[in-house]
Formats: structure tokens, sequence, C-alpha cells
């Protein structure tokens, strides 16, 4: 599989999954089936990109966060 995710974004799909998979929880501790399965849902895709460097959405676009090549390192000359 191709990795189209890395750097900060990766970070953040990680934090942001955990996060949701605990307000997941703690929905479902209220009795809030429906915020419970909603969070958990995403932060379990968030967290499946995180895993395995990919993202669906990012390869639809066409974006790549894996690579983070500086002006100098590709030859630009301002």
């Amino acid at each position: 599989m191709i990795r189209n995710v890395g750097g900060l974004d990766r970070v953040v799909r990680g934090v942001l999954g955990s996060w949701l998979l605990v307000v997941a929880v703690a929905a479902l501790l209220d009795g809030e089936r429906t915020k419970a399965v909603t969070a958990a849902l995403a932060g379990g895709g968030l967290l499946v990109n995180y895993l395995t460097c990919f993202c669906g959405g990012n390869a639809l676009f066409g974006l790549d966060t894996t690579t983070t090549e500086s002006a100098a390192d590709r030859g630009s000359v301002d």
C-alpha cells in the first residue's frame, strides 16, 4: 500500500483518533449510543490512517503529506 500520510498530519490523526475513542466511551457510559457510535467510527478511521500511513481521501484528491522537502532540497532558487 502506498503511504500518503506522514509528518504532522499523521500525529494529528493519532491524537484526534484517540480522543474520539475516549469521547465514544464517555458517550456510551452516558447512554448516548448514536454519539458513541459516530465518535467510535470517526476515531477508529483516523487511527487506521495513523497506523497504516494511508488515507483514501488523500489518495482520491492526490494529496501526499509524507514528503516535506524544502525549496533548497528540490533545487529551487528564489
